[in-house]
């Protein structure tokens, strides 16, 4: 894949959230009226477009007769050694940021059975609603 696309009503306040969350800018640019620009981080690239005169977003995490894109997924299994830790870790990180990023855990880290392995699984919100999950697969023996 090469990319996700993530629609946003404030670009900026996106661009700080997903900064704080370890992305890198790459690239500014517009697209006719639309902000836009790529990030990089935690494995992957998105694409940040701010939508003029934006709409509330639906909520595909809690609406359970949603159907359409749900969340992306970021596999961090050979980057921490906790999902709760490196949780409390990101909270403190938005709490102290410049000023202070709102940070809505969606699901705290639980253990899920995925096919035949167990994971440490966590859900935020990013700015505008949008479920990220976090996963890492527990190490056996």
């Amino acid at each position: 894949m090469h990319h996700a696309s993530i629609r946003t009503a404030d670009i900026h306040q996106a661009i700080a959230f997903y900064e704080i969350l370890g992305f890198t800018l790459e690239e500014r640019f517009t697209a006719g009226i639309t902000l836009a620009c790529w990030m990089t981080g935690l494995g992957g690239r998105i694409e940040l477009l701010q939508v003029p005169e934006p709409h509330p977003p639906a909520d595909p995490f809690h609406d359970e007769h949603y159907t359409g894109y749900y969340h992306l997924s970021f596999d961090l299994t050979d980057q921490v050694e906790s999902l709760p830790a490196w949780l409390a870790d990101l909270q403190a990180r938005y709490q102290g940021a410049s000023p202070p990023q709102p940070l809505t855990v969606l699901l705290p880290p639980q253990q899920q059975m995925i096919g035949p392995h167990v994971y440490e699984v966590a859900f935020i919100a990013d700015r505008d609603g949008l479920p990220l999950e976090f996963l890492r697969m527990m190490r056996h023996g």
